[in-house]
């Protein structure tokens, strides 16, 4: 891993695309948790089982967390990001193919900070009305569309890294 190329990447249009939409969704979703949080009863739905269903209670002060994760882990993986020789792989790093390596690890997290931050912002949009007892739930496709989302891109980079070899 020391001996893999420090190279430094410019980003390409979809990659300036993918960090202005991760860092717009965490704002909104700051937006939308401090814009109705006065008016949310004091106990709230917390969570969700796999079915979508609410399964506890608990204060409203864990709706602040909706955001604030998101956050963190978007700071965090933001971090990271600046170090994709330090990254595992599937194969071997040389300095022919570290530059596609590099550039799509690298997109697969942005990809993935931003789902992080729609996942998150969804979570936050349908349990506000629940919280309001004008709605009942995530819905069952939550669960799906979660695995989906996050599994799909990890599997879809795993083989283009592999057949690139």
């Amino acid at each position: 891993m020391n001996n893999r190329p420090r190279i430094k990447l410019s980003l390409k249009a979809v990659d300036r695309v993918l960090e202005l939409l991760g860092w717009l969704v965490v704002l909104l979703l700051w937006y939308v948790i401090a814009f109705h949080y006065s008016k949310l009863p004091e106990i709230i739905p917390v969570h969700y089982n796999a079915e979508g269903k609410v399964d506890k209670f608990g204060p409203k002060s864990i709706l602040l967390m909706l955001p604030l994760i998101p956050t963190v882990l978007y700071v965090a993986m933001t971090i990271v990001n600046r170090f994709p020789h330090l990254f595992n792989y599937p194969i071997k790093i040389t300095e022919e193919n570290a530059l596609q390596q590099y550039t799509s690890a690298t997109r697969l997290i942005r990809y993935l900070k931003f789902i992080v931050g729609v996942i998150f912002g969804i979570i936050a949009f349908k349990s506000i009305p629940n919280a309001a007892a004008t709605s009942e739930g995530l819905g069952t496709w939550f669960l799906p569309f979660v695995l989906v989302s996050i599994f799909v891109p990890v599997i879809y980079y795993i083989i283009k890294s592999i057949k690139a070899v």
